[in-house]
């Protein structure tokens, strides 16, 4: 197992939502009323809780600066630029930042204006990623989402003029009424903005959703092929390098932050639901991984300030046999996969283990043939599911 702890991150959950989407899983609450505005949040006595629960797991820092910070939700765009100017500064009081650090605000076209992309900008937060989805009405009326085509291609533009220079796009494609020309209608109006990052995936209909208990009409699996196959095409020829299942970047603006989760970084999490991964080596020198979670629903995870019990909802260590797994489900995320040397590193299994499975995998078109590095091939990318089960049998 590795001797040195892994990079460590930090992820900072905003709970609300004007309007709960049908197909999302996230832990996100609308605040209850149709007058509801920003204004209405408990931004004090969130801030208070959010610092205390940071100061109650700082000992799984171990002496780390933060690589990146993510700012997800929820609607993160719903909280002022004073909360978060206010925030990262207590962060960093408490945590060194790395030089250079990345600091990423999830923000919703339909919460934003000029005055606040600035003011989030002058906060510290220096990347955006903007909950755009499609920009067609008939599309974004299917997805339950508050704002316009028009609503989206302000926000990209006003987030530039605050001094934003690193801004991710977030797509789906696979939509209600959807055809193979819509979703690259999308890709083009997105392109015509110049982000510098696009998050491009096929809506799934997950569990406990609205979706999934009323699914709407979707493509079918051949118009789904087309849509996946002609939409990398076209980023990659404008431009954009392909770096994870349905991440593309422009030269050098991948996401820090998503790159530290798929190459098993260590991240701390923060804020009602938030989720951490932490490391720690014991006195015998051994690596133990832990996944703990937060209390989930915001006025419980409030109630809980000043409270000897913390934040915590619960904890799982990962035992040795679901290593190998849980590396594997994140390395072979990414397109250029990781180094063979980091599977005994991160899972304890020495290489021999692995090797008659990746010959199984090769043999199955799911799995490059490369000697001194763990990648899956374009295929192996799409049945990343049928890679996994291979790659981590007993």
């Amino acid at each position: 197992m590795v001797n040195t702890l892994p990079p460590l991150s930090l992820y900072i959950h905003t709970p609300w939502c004007v309007r709960k989407c049908p197909y999302c899983d996230f832990n996100s609450h609308e605040p209850g009323t149709h007058g509801f505005t920003p204004r209405d949040l408990p931004e004090s006595a969130y801030l208070e809780a959010l610092l205390q629960d940071i100061d109650n797991d700082l000992s799984f820092a171990a002496g780390r600066e933060l690589q990146t910070i993510f700012i997800g939700g929820g609607t993160p765009s719903l909280l002022s630029p004073w909360f978060y100017e206010r925030l990262l500064k207590e962060v960093e009081i408490r945590l060194p930042f790395a030089k250079g650090i990345e600091i990423t605000l999830e923000a919703n076209p339909g919460t934003t204006e000029q005055a606040r992309f600035i003011g989030y900008r002058n906060a510290g937060i220096n990347r955006l990623s903007l909950g755009i989805q499609s920009f067609q009405s008939d599309q974004l009326h299917a997805l339950g989402r508050i704002h316009s085509g028009d609503e989206a291609v302000t926000a990209v533009t006003q987030a530039r003029q605050a001094g934003f220079t690193n801004i991710n796009i977030d797509l789906m494609h696979g939509l209600p009424g959807q055809t193979p020309q819509l979703a690259m209608d999308d890709i083009d109006q997105a392109l015509a903005l110049a982000p510098d990052h696009l998050s491009w995936y096929q809506l799934t209909l997950e569990p406990n959703t609205a979706f999934h208990s009323h699914p709407p009409p979707l493509p079918e699996e051949e118009a789904l092929w087309d849509i996946q196959d002609s939409g990398h095409q076209r980023l990659e020829h404008a431009g954009f390098m392909r770096y994870e299942i349905s991440a593309y970047a422009t030269e050098g603006l991948q996401s820090r932050h998503n790159l530290n989760y798929w190459q098993f970084g260590d991240y701390l999490g923060i804020g009602a639901g938030a989720h951490g991964k932490l490391s720690q080596i014991d006195h015998n020198g051994e690596w133990h991984i832990e996944r703990r979670w937060k209390t989930r629903q915001p006025d419980a995870y409030l109630k809980r300030r000043g409270d000897l019990r913390g934040f915590m909802a619960g904890k799982k260590s990962i035992p040795a046999d679901e290593l190998p797994l849980e590396f594997a489900m994140n390395a072979l995320r990414l397109t250029e996969g990781v180094a063979l040397a980091t599977w005994s590193a991160n899972t304890g299994q020495p290489i021999d283990m692995l090797l008659a499975r990746l010959q199984t995998a090769e043999k199955k078109g799911l799995l490059m043939q490369m000697p001194e590095k763990l990648r899956a091939s374009p295929q192996g990318l799409l049945f990343l599911n049928e890679l996994l089960e291979v790659i981590s049998e007993d």
